[in-house]
């Protein structure tokens, strides 16, 4: 069993693998969010032409001194997929609840204290299967205000997660997939693209999507922030025209929203299956007929989710 941990030591999962410039952003926002422990596992070197790159972010992590970092440095290239699967196993098979980073991620003063206090808040409740610190206004009820809310689809630019409900993941997307449609649950109800990821998962190496759909099988929520917390800096080579290039871009972080002093029960929000299918798309075949900026748009979304691999 997952030994218990206390809403202040939740460790961060931090996966990285050859953007130094993008990783050492990352580890400035979390120092300054007082991390006080971090699993970091370095991919291995997909080529010889990103062995100095790789050596470069090994580098940076062995030289963080202002948190408890156990570095796991893996010998061959997992990809995406496989490195984040493996590695938040390992986490959670030692801490009931965890918060999980990549390499491209910049979170506001206070992001990390809002996660664990919502990971505290619902650490019982069996509704509720993830909590994130990113969000967009194209996902976010006009009513929020500065109030959390619960959708049926998670996000995980910056998110947290429990062991109980992570037990799951051992089962393959397209094998989630056809259970959701021999029990009657929509695939589609929060987006187009979840169902087109679940059929390509194992020839890309990704993960997210296996996520989305154990969350949907169980009937689980994700407490989302009323503003998002996280900037995605990895839309491409040198982290810059984010916002012109992608269209994702949240522009400048606020503080983190104020942690509530009673949290919404974990009822979805009736706004929210509706806002993922107007941004992921509405139906099958959708997909194809976008125009072909927004199907770059959300592609560059989707390899930075982990839904299709960066690298």
């Amino acid at each position: 069993m997952p030994a218990m941990t206390s809403a202040g030591t939740i460790p961060v999962a931090l996966f990285a693998h050859a953007r130094p410039e993008h990783l050492e952003r990352t580890l400035r926002s979390l120092e300054a969010n007082r991390v006080p422990r971090i699993y970091a596992f370095s991919d291995g070197p997909r080529d010889r032409a990103s062995a100095g790159a790789v050596g470069g972010v090994r580098e940076l992590l062995r030289s963080v001194r202002w948190c408890e970092l156990t570095l796991i440095e893996r010998e061959e290239n997992l990809g995406l997929g496989r490195s984040i699967l493996a590695g938040i196993d390992q986490v959670l098979g030692e801490h009931d609840r965890a918060i999980v980073f990549e390499d491209d991620l910049v979170c506001a003063p206070g992001t990390y204290r809002y996660l664990c206090a919502a990971l505290e808040r619902y650490r019982d409740d069996p509704r509720v299967a993830s909590v994130s610190a990113w969000n967009h206004p194209r996902l976010t009820p006009g009513d929020a205000g500065d109030r959390p809310y619960f959708s049926g689809r998670g996000e995980i630019w910056g998110w947290g997660t429990w062991s109980r409900a992570w037990r799951h993941m051992e089962r393959g997307a397209a094998e989630l997939l056809a259970e959701c449609r021999r029990r009657g649950v929509d695939p589609y109800r929060y987006g187009a693209d979840l169902p087109v990821y679940a059929e390509i998962e194992s020839d890309r190496n990704i993960w997210a999507v296996r996520f989305n759909l154990s969350q949907m099988l169980e009937g689980g929520l994700s407490l989302c922030p009323p503003w998002s917390m996280v900037e995605n800096i990895g839309f491409d080579a040198s982290a810059t025209n984010t916002a012109e290039d992608s269209g994702w871009s949240v522009g400048a972080l606020r503080e983190a929203p104020s942690i509530p002093d009673s949290w919404p029960e974990p009822i979805e929000h009736p706004e929210a299956a509706a806002l993922c299918r107007m941004t992921y798309g509405e139906k099958p075949g959708l997909i194809t007929r976008w125009s072909g900026r927004t199907r770059r748009s959300l592609g560059r979304l989707a390899r930075s989710a982990g839904i299709l691999p960066a690298r």
